[in-house]
């Protein structure tokens, strides 16, 4: 059902994210990912987007949860599979790269989380400590107006979501059936 994927590539206290020269996001900082392709398994997506758009062959690989989003006026349900990627200390990575998608460049943790810098996929800043210190998987539910942020919702989630077509499916009717969902 979900059509995507974006994942945060860590190494110490920093993520190799994108600047991305097209929209979404135009001009904003946000993580690696793309489309899956027809009949391919999400972590099968998101290995492959992260070597076509980095070259990293990532060793660790967690599946954090989902980022579902709608707008406020009515717009189109969406969503994306969320992972987490750790690369060794050790391994050298440098950047800035210019790619066909933007600039990859490493960023300070504390810097993509500072409550004022704009410069980040807006709804990233709100879920991603979650990403990267809780082990539960969450959908981070989203709703925007006229492209702005306006609310966010973190919910616990199975894991399984990743793998069970049936279960995503179940989960994401019962969701946009529930209260929890913002229209």
């Amino acid at each position: 059902m979900l059509k995507y994927n974006l994942c945060f590539i860590r190494q110490d206290t920093k993520i190799l994210l994108l600047n991305r020269e097209f929209s979404p996001w135009l001009g904003r900082w946000n993580g690696v990912g793309g489309k899956l392709e027809k009949d391919e398994r999400p972590r099968e997506s998101m290995i492959r987007e992260i070597h076509e758009e980095t070259q990293i062959n990532p060793s660790c690989l967690y599946f954090k949860g989902l980022i579902t989003w709608t707008n406020s006026e009515g717009g189109e349900f969406g969503g994306l599979y969320l992972y987490l990627a750790d690369i060794p200390e050790n391994d050298v990575y440098q950047t800035p790269i210019k790619t066909d998608e933007g600039i990859l460049d490493w960023k300070d943790i504390d810097w993509i989380l500072h409550p004022e810098n704009d410069g980040i996929a807006s709804n990233i800043s709100r879920c991603l400590e979650k990403v990267l210190y809780d082990d539960h998987c969450f959908n981070h539910h989203s709703t925007f107006n006229n492209d702005r942020l306006i609310d966010q919702i973190s919910t616990v989630i199975d894991a399984r979501i990743e793998e069970d077509k049936d279960l995503e499916a179940e989960y994401l009717d019962k969701y946009m059936k529930s209260d929890s969902f913002i229209k």
